[in-house]
């Protein structure tokens, strides 16, 4: 399992890690463990010791998110190709575009079958022309190296299917756990009287790295549009735009009112603190924070992007917003936070599309894709 921090295994595919366990795999997890990673170096010391604990060998690999990085991602290639050699995989399943990029081209030289789970693509309609020059290319090009194609969206699974890859099929996202995230009272109450919430304030909540993409700052300038009220904004997630986030907040007259609570790990009971979910991001691939809350119960005011589409419907669920739209995200905050009633049809609407995004329904889709790679290889080798 082979993505280019460790992080994104740890939030995306411990899942998958779990499933190829129980079809008795020995696997393995190759990452960059120590830069790059958007949770806090002491979580990925905790996901070293989690690895440890259920013999699952990791391996640091110099990968870089960033595409132009070329020694240090080179150097990786070099790694992937070292750790392919070494231990004689079944197949590799790699996630990320850099990891997605070497550990495919390793998989070409090396012979090794390769599964690729393309979490977005980053050429979309409406993207950035230099984003279409630099990886529609390189991911048609790639696609003659990948065994299966695994696409997360209904927009990426329309466009991969004019790609060479062996096999394209359609997973939705990584799977949630829908019982673990539903809602609990107990877990309400503790964590507003924790961050002094009044009763009777309606609290909004993002969960997203602190980037540009993630589009935070659209977010804040339609909190600041609601006027004085009984609304509070809980912002979790790290990244290097926090400095500029907290004083876009202060700047605003928001001090107090918007909490920056940086990493958490206890993001199902922030769900249930929090009375609806914005999420305002430039681009998604299918967002496993949108799903949470919507699996969650919680009424959505999201950005009408690729991915977001698939999860809501404009008065199903939510409502979709231009990303940088600030007024739309304000009109809709103030009429959620003005309607319990419309609150809780959105609520109950968002309880049955979960479903569709459980993590058994997406095991079973995985399940099919490693039982016929690896027949596909067993079949190749006898």
């Amino acid at each position: 399992m082979l993505a280019s921090v460790a992080s994104m295994i740890d939030q995306f595919n411990m899942s998958n890690i779990g499933l190829l366990k129980r079809l008795g795999y020995d696997v393995h997890v190759a990452a960059n463990f120590e830069q790059g990673n958007t949770s806090s170096p002491e979580r990925v010391r905790q996901f070293i010791g989690e690895l440890e604990q259920q013999d699952i060998p990791w391996h640091q690999v110099d990968l870089s998110r960033n595409a132009l990085a070329f020694r240090s991602n080179l150097k990786a290639f070099g790694q992937i190709m070292a750790l392919l050699r070494r231990h004689g995989f079944r197949f590799l399943h790699c996630h990320s575009p850099m990891g997605g990029f070497c550990g495919r081209l390793a998989g070409r030289f090396t012979g090794t079958p390769v599964v690729y789970t393309a979490h977005g693509f980053h050429f979309y309609d409406g993207a950035p022309l230099p984003n279409w020059l630099l990886y529609y290319p390189t991911e048609r090009l790639l696609a003659h190296f990948t065994d299966v194609l695994v696409t997360i969206n209904h927009d990426d699974f329309r466009r991969a299917g004019t790609f060479a890859a062996r096999k394209v099929v359609h997973v939705p996202g990584i799977g949630v756990d829908t019982k673990r995230l539903a809602r609990r009272d107990a877990d309400r109450a503790r964590l507003r009287e924790e961050l002094g919430l009044a009763d009777g304030t309606f609290v909004f909540l993002s969960v997203g790295e602190l980037n540009r993409n993630k589009n935070h700052t659209t977010a804040l300038q339609a909190f600041a549009a609601l006027g004085p009220g009984p609304y509070a904004y809980l912002i979790c997630g790290r990244g290097e735009r926090e400095t500029s986030l907290r004083e876009q907040a202060r700047r605003l007259g928001l001090e107090g009112r918007v909490r920056f609570l940086g990493f958490r790990n206890d993001v199902g009971a922030l769900l249930s603190a929090a009375d609806a979910f914005v999420f305002p991001s430039l681009r998604e691939g299918l967002s496993v924070a949108l799903l949470e809350a919507v699996a969650a119960g919680l009424p959505v005011v999201c950005s009408r992007i690729r991915g977001n589409t698939d999860l809501i419907e404009e008065g199903g669920g939510g409502f979709l917003v231009e990303p940088l739209d600030a007024a739309g995200f304000a009109e809709r905050m103030k009429r959620l936070a003005d309607s319990p009633e419309l609150c809780r049809r959105l609520s109950a609407h968002n309880l049955v599309e979960a479903r569709k995004y459980d993590v058994a329904v997406v095991n079973e889709a995985m399940k099919a894709v490693y039982e016929g790679i690896g027949g596909s290889v067993a079949a190749r080798r006898s």
